[in-house]
């Protein structure tokens, strides 16, 4: 790729990246806008972090994959507010297309997705829970119900395809040895800049991965499970959850 078709790969990242961040802020602020809607987000949001450490108990138990499984639970796919992270990125959008390599911009611009679709689909599941008068105590009969009524199978589909081609990306940044050395320096300028949940984001993905090596068969099993699981709740299978058996 010459120095031109570059330039125009990052543009084209840039914008991807500002839709997904105005997106992701809409939704953020529709959800909080008052402590009654906000504290509903919460419920749900601590509801699936509780499902997500049951159904990957084996990866957070594993010597090899337990970090990278809290980063993909936590700081990917998790019950995080990423608002402080999405808002650096805005307020330095510039800058970061001129200083970070392209595969780093495409990395984030991945995780700024998975966080607008993230926020989206949620705020239907909070709905439909508390239509049924069931916020107060989700539990896996109802959470399969409002998952249902919410429909969006593709969008549930769409998120598990990002997710692992945001590892996929993390894996290929992994293999460069000079980012390590960037990330490095510019960590002490990133937290005095404000700049620190956008670096910690980059640099831990970073770490988790380089030390876990080869992650096909991490992100296979999370994009098995993840998939399997959205066939049981449409299905309507029994136990849907059990995706250890």
């Amino acid at each position: 790729m010459d120095e031109s078709e570059l330039e125009a790969e990052k543009q084209k990242c840039g914008e991807l990246l500002r839709r997904h961040l105005q997106a992701a802020k809409a939704l953020r602020q529709r959800a909080n806008k008052s402590p009654a809607t906000a504290r509903k987000r919460l419920l749900l949001r601590e509801w699936q972090a509780a499902r997500l450490a049951r159904c990957y108990a084996d990866l957070l138990a594993s010597e090899r994959y337990a970090q990278s499984a809290r980063f993909i639970l936590t700081d990917l796919y998790g019950p995080k507010d990423f608002s402080s992270r999405d808002d650096e990125v805005e307020k330095i959008l510039p800058l970061l297309l001129n200083l970070l390599p392209l595969s780093a911009l495409q990395t984030i611009t991945l995780a700024v997705e998975i966080d607008a679709l993230t926020e989206k689909l949620d705020a239907a599941t909070v709905v439909e829970l508390d239509r049924a008068g069931m916020i107060d105590r989700i539990d896996e009969d109802n959470y399969a119900d409002a998952y249902r009524r919410v429909r969006r199978q593709k969008d549930r589909m769409r998120q598990i395809a990002l997710i692992r081609k945001t590892g996929d990306a993390l894996e290929r940044l992994a293999r460069k040895p000079l980012v390590s050395t960037v990330l490095k320096l510019m960590r002490r300028p990133a937290h005095l800049a404000g700049l620190g949940d956008l670096h910690a984001f980059l640099e831990n993905g970073f770490d988790t991965f380089r030390r876990m090596g080869r992650a096909d068969e991490f992100l296979d099993c999370i994009e098995d499970r993840e998939r399997k699981l959205v066939s049981n709740l449409f299905d309507g299978v029994a136990r849907p959850f059990d995706l250890l058996a």
